[in-house]
């Protein structure tokens, strides 16, 4: 299982980035296979991979012009939902999130069959979405949520971001 830490809306994007940099290895365990970071302009996401599907060109966080994905899971149906002529630079099955996303905003998560947890920001407008499997997907917080907002896969990143201890 891989492992995700996001912050959205960070003061200081390259000050969030050197921290998820320190927290990330709290996630190492979910996912051996890779390690990645995307820093944009209203957002980062870290990813720690564990290589299921595609293990030779899935890297994450994902990207498609303004959009950045980090996602864990897997996407049962991603072969059905491939747009033909569409750029893939993956086989990963959760890069059709993104070309959903790019076709259907939101409604994209009601197509997707599986087992599945991701991140996606679009840094040109700020808009984020983060969203799990059934029973149900969930956006973090509507536009004006408070800056900062964090959220990852293990309790552990969590308490170590914010300062708290995990008794």
């Amino acid at each position: 299982m891989c492992g995700i830490l996001v912050v959205i809306d960070p003061a200081d994007p390259a000050a969030a980035r050197s921290e998820i940099l320190q927290h990330r290895r709290l996630l190492r365990h979910r996912g051996p296979d890779w390690s990645g970071v995307w820093t944009g302009r209203n957002a980062v996401l870290a990813h720690e991979r564990l290589a299921i599907v595609d293990p030779e060109s899935g890297e994450q966080p994902l990207t498609h012009g303004d959009l950045a994905l980090a996602a864990n899971g897997e996407i049962y149906n991603h072969e059905a939902l491939r747009e033909p002529g569409h750029p893939y630079k993956t086989g990963s099955d959760c890069e059709v999130i993104l070309s959903l996303y790019a076709r259907h905003g939101a409604d994209c998560v009601a197509m997707l069959d599986g087992q599945f947890g991701f991140a996606l920001v679009d840094d040109s407008t700020g808009d984020f979405l983060v969203a799990r499997a059934p029973p149900g997907g969930a956006r973090a917080g509507p536009p004006g949520t408070p800056s900062a907002s964090c959220r990852c896969t293990s309790a552990r990143a969590r308490t170590a971001r914010s300062g708290s201890r995990r008794r």
